[in-house]
């Protein structure tokens, strides 16, 4: 049985798949091929994660012969899962395996916005100590995370370890979710050792209104969940991080706070127009942004890989 990993597969997940018996493609194939490469290739089982898109019209064109759509990640939006299901094709993703490499970015992110990392590594001068000073006079304003209240909206897989690593920094943690019941969070220390806590969600604008950080963690992609009436509930000088789904936080809105200066920064992953973000967002000086990068780390590929090998073994064997 062949499978196409047409966005690419990590080695350990390709080994497993092997020495399972299923034969691994990884070929990237352009979408408007797609169709044709897989009946040409009697490929029975595809993987993707957010470039290749997975609709109807490739499914009907395949008539039946997909047994298994795999996604990569956590959000499915770039396939027609219902539809999918309903024609008797398994769909299944990997939600748990890169929470821990998202939720780091986050930090990363948030670190380097508090401490003006984004900023000042660009600026630093080439020569002469005038241009040194200055900056070094500019950037004297970082502030230390801890103390500071993070505002969590979706307390998913992610969102959890978000919190996580929140409470090891000493910051004040306050969430928002669709399930409003309490969470019991199991925090882990490296001694094998664990503290629990409770955490109750509570309403959106209580989270915005008391927030130093905003960072954003739902799946609904071109749902807007922060736009201008929500950022004029946060208070003044906040920061905002997007590693969720682009469109989730309006850019147009999210710029003229920052311009304005309601808000003193936003970190972004994705981007409303991947892969050319506008202009605007690219240009801001208050701006933290990498290139939807929140799952890309070795140690996750190994996990989304074998996650993957793991449920089509399982499925198909």
């Amino acid at each position: 049985m062949k499978v196409l990993a047409n966005d690419g597969i990590s080695a350990a997940g390709q080994k497993r798949l092997e020495e399972a018996g299923f034969e691994v493609d990884t070929t990237t194939v352009a979408q408007e091929q797609l169709g044709k490469y897989i009946k040409e290739n009697n490929v029975s089982a595809l993987l993707v994660r957010s470039a290749t898109k997975v609709r109807q019209d490739l499914m009907d064109e395949l008539n039946g012969q997909l047994k298994l759509i795999g996604r990569g990640g956590v959000g499915m939006d770039n396939i027609d899962v219902e539809y999918a299901r309903g024609k008797g094709i398994h769909v299944i993703n990997t939600p748990a395996a890169s929470s821990r490499s998202v939720a780091e970015l986050v930090f990363a992110h948030l670190f380097g916005m508090v401490r003006y990392l984004f900023d000042s590594n660009q600026k630093m001068p080439l020569e002469g100590d005038t241009q040194f000073k200055v900056l070094k006079k500019n950037y004297a304003a970082g502030i230390e995370l801890k103390g500071k209240t993070i505002g969590i909206i979706g307390f998913g897989r992610i969102g959890r370890e978000v919190a996580r690593m929140a409470y090891g920094l000493g910051m004040n943690i306050t969430v928002h979710d669709h399930n409003t019941e309490a969470v019991e969070l199991e925090i882990p220390f490296a001694d094998g050792q664990s503290l629990k806590t409770k955490i109750q969600p509570t309403d959106l604008k209580t989270v915005l209104n008391t927030s130093d950080f905003v960072t954003v963690h739902v799946s609904g992609a071109g749902k807007t969940v922060i736009g201008k009436k929500e950022i004029a509930m946060m208070k003044d000088q906040a920061g905002i991080v997007n590693t969720a789904r682009g469109g989730v936080v309006n850019e147009v809105d999210l710029i003229a706070a920052l311009e304005e200066g309601k808000l003193r920064y936003a970190a972004l992953d994705v981007f409303e127009n991947e892969p050319t973000p506008a202009m605007q967002v690219l240009m801001s000086p208050y701006t933290s942004l990498t290139p939807h990068i929140g799952a890309a780390t070795l140690e996750a590929q190994d996990r989304i890989g074998e996650e993957l090998a793991d449920q089509i073994i399982s499925l198909l064997k």
